[in-house]
């Protein structure tokens, strides 16, 4: 499991650090560390179980060893509890250098080329919008999309094992390595001389994907100054958007960390 060396590189960030805060939000999850650091990731809805659930897991949060909830990116039972890892995780690697995305150059730092087929698991409309204009094809895959009626641009799920191959550039959520479905993907994408993760929910420790295929991080940190409002507004069930103007993108070519 890539995962399991993701998590082995972020441990030197996760030793010695404690869970502070977590707010778990309709759309998001916000973690704060005992160091001040904070982490964002998304709540994938769609599989959680339905009616009054009880999820008594996030009540033991507060207190434990980042490096303890940071283990359920691998051993959570379901995605809100692997999306809670998420959030310590992103939380954590603020303790690299990773350098901030130059929003003047090109997309990430990636190129594509106008005979490019480029293949986005996740939909992120802003990156697909500007990659559209630039590629023969940008093929979309979104789960939740898919099962609340779809859209024209969305490709059905069961279409990636046929379609993902033969991709110059993939693009990846990093709600992938919440959902498990990160190994297949992977798997799927041989092919691709580029493979983005891309999302608050990226856990940017580039060491630990190296070899994996991926070849760039692009993730997001947060403004620790800001805690109170960012948690505030994750509690009254805010996306990202809202919360863009305490973020700080963040991207790194994995082979040159």
């Amino acid at each position: 499991m890539i995962m399991e060396k993701v998590l082995a590189a972020a441990q030197p960030y996760l030793l010695g650090k404690s869970v502070r805060d977590l707010v778990i939000g309709v759309s998001l999850i916000g973690c704060q560390l005992d160091n001040g650091d904070i982490g964002v990731s998304y709540v994938l809805r769609d599989d959680l179980p339905n009616g009054c659930s009880d999820f008594p897991y996030a009540q033991e949060v507060i207190g434990k060893p980042a490096s303890e909830i940071a283990r359920w990116i691998i051993s959570g039972s379901e995605d809100l509890q692997r999306a809670i890892a998420a959030s310590v995780l992103t939380a954590a690697s603020c303790g690299q250098n990773i350098p901030d995305d130059d929003p003047s150059g090109m997309l990430f730092g990636i190129r594509v080329h106008p005979g490019d087929t480029v293949g986005m698991v996740g939909m992120i409309g802003h990156v697909a919008r500007q990659i559209s204009k630039s590629v023969k094809e940008l093929i979309i895959f979104d789960k939740g999309i898919s099962l609340h009626g779809g859209d024209s641009m969305i490709h059905p799920m069961e279409e990636q094992p046929k379609l993902l191959p033969a991709c110059d550039v993939v693009v990846l959520s990093g709600t992938t390595t919440i959902n498990n479905s990160i190994d297949p993907l992977l798997a799927m994408c041989g092919k691709a001389r580029e493979i983005l993760m891309v999302g608050p929910s990226t856990p940017m420790f580039p060491e630990g994907w190296r070899g994996s295929g991926v070849t760039r991080l692009a993730g997001s940190w947060w403004d620790k100054g800001h805690k109170e409002e960012i948690f505030k507004s994750i509690s009254l069930a805010c996306g990202v958007s809202y919360l863009k103007k305490f973020m700080q993108k963040k991207v790194v070519d994995v082979k040159k960390f």
